[in-house]
């Protein structure tokens, strides 16, 4: 059977931690302290597993289903949803760690020790100023020539690159 909105919004803790069952392994967990958890239940590569999938109220039973459903589209592709989940943050941490953000800052480092206190403010207000908030959140990986030529004719004014 089914959950509705109105049976989860009436659930009430008890003494114990208990379970309502929505369908194929989507359940709500609900705490002896109030809180009301998703959870999907699944089995692979021959092991039990227990994916959380949100907080309700955050995550409505609209959402839950949503993401119980797309849990169970990678399990049938033969993936594990949580390794999957899981892969998906780490490549999107490495992505943040390697942003146009960081690696210029990791550059003027090693760069300032031969400059001028005068030069060394210079550059880095125009970095800061006119570079950063185009490129900054971009992967360094993604960034395209393109893109680079387009920002140096738009900026206005020519920009000198270094060969040092």
């Amino acid at each position: 059977m089914s959950l509705t909105d109105t049976e989860i919004r009436k659930t009430k803790p008890g003494a114990k931690a208990y379970r309502l069952t929505n369908t194929k392994g989507l359940f709500l967990f609900v705490t002896p302290t109030g809180g009301k958890l998703w959870r999907y239940k699944y089995c692979h590569g021959g092991l039990q597993k227990l994916m959380a999938l949100g907080k309700y109220p955050d995550v409505p039973l609209a959402a839950a289903r949503e993401r119980h459903a797309e849990a169970r589209k990678v399990l049938a592709d033969g993936l594990d949803p949580m390794a999957q989940r899981k892969a998906a943050k780490t490549a999107e941490k490495a992505a943040a760690e390697n942003s146009f953000r960081t690696i210029p800052g990791l550059w003027f480092e090693r760069w300032r020790a031969e400059k001028s206190a005068q030069h060394v403010d210079t550059a880095r207000r125009r970095m800061d100023a006119n570079i950063q908030p185009l490129l900054g959140a971009h992967p360094i990986t993604e960034i395209e020539a393109p893109e680079l030529v387009t920002i140096v004719k738009t900026s206005g004014r020519s920009v000198a690159v270094s060969a040092r």
